[in-house]
């Protein structure tokens, strides 16, 4: 993702050498094999294998070697992690480009030295727990160089890179860099996830077959049709069974996933960046850095999910565990900014509880509708004539943080700055223009005098007014998106200087949040969480909906980065009309907010508001820290999720009626994650509206009548309990806490 001059020495290839390395970490293996020298492979990625000791690679090593069949090339064929022709692989290629002669599209790569957390390796066997592992790979013939970057993290999460340097006299263009890990044979279904807009990350199942499955995203952004993570497993496999591979690519322009099959068999997931016909040539000298390619193994799909979510949750700069109950003003007042009525609102949000206070579009310049003023970042006159002061002053006298939406990246055409700068907008040619979205077109910030105005205007604002966090919008997919006046694409580098900018303003400006909005959740990725601090799931707050969005949304991302907001009754996007206590329900598990004009709440429902505001600052500690964890359950439309903290002594599960069942009665529920040897308090909590037609069964009855009910472990986790009766769009929460051992 980097194209900058680099030292062309290299060291000499040492042919015929074979080392091979074993990580460990979390319950995962990493065989890593170089043989005679070629392009390291995968021996194993899985399970624990244990202490093997240098016999024990080298057999780990060889028993995976195939067999040579009839009609194909006569030395066993070996995927690298970059897989290449030379190694007889006919699959898609890892790295392919050329030169201007035609000459370096098919790349030799061989092993010319490999490091260990920094230390170069002299042994032929290593054996480590998660470390780092650098490859330098080289062409000395092409006049190419790669540097593979692998690293098992402490989560045992897998994450992978490479970086390609010209070392030729002429130019490279390069038109792939794909990174690939092969999964076993008889992971054979697919599980990946499609959508649209206010329908994100949508489930989707296929048998791995002979082919390539391949998932191209070519619109600028990751896009709400993402594969979102790319899954392998046995069919069948589910949350909490079966084992499953799964990757992820860790980009927020165009990208690709895929899964391939060759006809021996031998399968592949990999992934890496899309790039643009002549997007990055590199001169001589120059370098290309690839996105990490993260990699997740488990039993289950919890246990996948769990590894990305353990990543991120150890990193310095993740959020904390307090994460403010947020109201945004959208769906309350969308364009009609009256600041009567907004200190208005600012007043009911504090009383119930609300801790951050975010105004949205229309705040800035002539934009009054979506047709106009976009890129013009200064308070507009009209709507504020004494500025943001008085607004500002009011939330954040009453407790509360102050956060302002932004879209830096696009441009109205009816706007201050395309009319002073036609130039600075992304097209084809300087007399083309794409087609217009949502009336906008975007802003070319790889320009340096189109970032400077950006970045000023904004810097403008959070140096003058208490800003805390930016709702940062993307609200269109970049068709056509070349500098003006070469015509050359310009994705790439749009999206670097995205990361940029949202990195210079956090670092003049410390403690400064920022959300990634995307039309909702098109820019959901582990990159833009590099530069952002939590993500808007999508545009949708109907309840029913957003439970789905949010179940698989969380495979990749913790909770508390997801925003979940409580929606007013009737949809803003779908028109259906929910209870508020569903609505609340839905939006529990994740980072609270309203969105919703509470002018129009009655006092009853500000009084079930606030309550169950109330059990969010409760549980967020638990919510943010604990284990997610999602039961299977067949066909039934009763769905069962929860967050067991990582001691197994407290929990909070969700039950939530998506639909109706064939039968009469569900069935049992099973609640995963706790401890079967522990014994249980069971507190159905009841907030507000009872659900509709609730029929509960006995034990479910004497817990409510009485202080819960004391169940063991084995019997919750096990065998279950019989289901309670409730209409669809209606839903229950569970609270269990361990109960203290008996006195011996």
């Amino acid at each position: 993702m980097r194209r900058i001059p680099v030292d062309t020495t290299v060291t000499a290839p040492r042919p015929g050498r074979t080392q091979r390395l074993h990580l460990r970490a979390a319950g995962v293996s990493v065989v890593l094999d170089v043989t005679d020298g070629r392009i390291p492979a995968v021996a194993h990625w899985g399970a624990e294998l244990g202490e093997l000791g240098a016999a024990g690679l080298d057999a780990v090593c060889e028993a995976t070697v195939d067999p040579v069949p009839q009609n194909a090339v006569d030395v066993p064929v070996r995927i690298g992690l970059l897989p290449q022709q030379s190694d007889g692989w006919i699959g898609r290629p890892g790295l392919s480009g050329s030169r201007p002669d035609g000459s370096g599209w098919v790349p030799r790569l061989v092993t010319d030295g490999i490091e260990l957390d920094g230390h170069p390796l002299t042994t032929a066997h290593a054996e480590t727990g998660a470390a780092t592992v650098r490859f330098a790979l080289a062409d000395e013939e092409q006049g190419l160089d790669v540097g593979l970057e692998v690293q098992l993290l402490p989560t045992g999460l897998l994450r992978l890179r490479a970086t390609l340097t010209n070392t030729g006299a002429s130019a490279y263009s390069l038109d792939e860099l794909t990174l690939a890990l092969p999964v076993p044979a008889d992971a054979d279904e697919l599980l990946d996830f499609a959508g649209r807009w206010t329908k994100e990350r949508t489930p989707q199942r296929r048998a791995f077959t002979v082919g390539t499955h391949l998932r191209e995203n070519r619109r600028g952004r990751t896009g709400a049709d993402a594969a979102h993570v790319l899954h392998a497993g046995r069919a069948g496999f589910g949350f909490r069974g079966g084992e499953v591979w799964g990757v992820h690519t860790a980009f927020s322009g165009n990208h690709r996933h895929l899964a391939e099959q060759i006809n021996t068999g031998r399968r592949v997931l990999g992934g890496g960046e899309l790039l643009l016909p002549g997007e990055v040539r590199l001169e001589s000298a120059e370098q290309y850095e690839g996105p990490w390619l993260y990699a997740s193994y488990g039993e289950g799909l919890d246990a996948v999910a769990s590894r990305f979510h353990r990543h991120l949750r150890s990193r310095e700069h993740h959020v904390d565990r307090q994460r403010p109950v947020t109201l945004n003003v959208w769906e309350a007042v969308y364009f009609d900014h009256d600041l009567a009525r907004l200190t208005a609102l600012a007043d009911r949000a504090a009383d119930l509880g609300v801790e951050r206070y975010v105004l949205d579009d229309g705040w800035f310049g002539s934009r009054r509708d979506d047709f106009s003023g976009l890129g013009d970042w200064v308070v507009s006159d009209e709507v504020w004539p004494d500025g943001l002061d008085p607004l500002i002053a009011h939330v954040t006298g009453r407790g509360m943080e102050f956060g302002l939406w932004f879209e830096p990246e696009m441009v109205n055409e009816d706007s201050e700055v395309a009319r002073a700068h036609p130039e600075w907008v992304l097209g084809p040619s300087p007399a083309t223009l794409p087609l217009e979205s949502r009336h906008q077109q975007v802003l070319n910030l790889a320009l340096p005098e189109a970032y400077a105005h950006v970045r000023d205007q904004m810097m403008a604002l959070l140096d003058e007014y208490d800003i805390a966090y930016l709702k940062w919008d993307h609200n269109r997919d970049l068709l056509e998106a070349a500098t003006r006046d070469t015509g050359r694409a310009a994705v790439h580098e749009q999206t670097l200087a995205a990361y940029r900018l949202m990195d210079e303003l956090k670092t003049a400006h410390p403690g400064l949040e920022i959300e990634s909005c995307s039309s909702g959740g098109a820019r959901v990725d582990l990159a833009v969480l590099e530069h952002t601090d939590r993500v808007w799931v999508s545009d949708c707050i109907d309840p029913l909906e957003r439970a789905q969005m949010n179940r698989w949304t969380s495979q990749l991302i913790p909770l508390e980065l997801m925003g979940s907001h409580i929606a007013s009754g009737r949809s803003h996007t779908t028109g259906r009309l929910h209870t508020l206590s569903f609505r609340a329900h839905s939006a529990l598990f994740g980072h609270l907010g309203i969105e919703w004009d509470l002018a129009e709440a009655s006092r009853e429902e500000l009084a079930e508001l606030r309550a169950w505001i109330a059990l969010y600052r409760e549980r967020r500690e638990l919510l943010f820290r604990g284990d997610l964890v999602r039961a299977d359950r067949g066909e039934s439309p009763l769905w069962i999720q929860g967050v067991v903290s990582p001691e197994r002594d407290e929990a909070l599960f969700s039950l939530t009626a998506v639909g109706r069942s064939a039968t009469s009665l569900d069935a049992r529920l099973r609640l995963p994650g706790l401890d079967p040897a522990a014994t249980y308090r069971l507190r159905p909590l009841l907030i507000g509206e009872r659900p509709s037609n609730l029929f509960p069964p006995p034990w479910m009855q004497r817990a409510l009548d009485e202080d819960g009910l004391v169940l063991p472990g084995a019997v919750l986790v096990r065998s279950g309990l019989a289901a309670p009766l409730f209409d669809p769009e209606q839903g229950m929460l569970l609270s269990l806490v361990r109960e203290p051992a008996p006195a011996r």
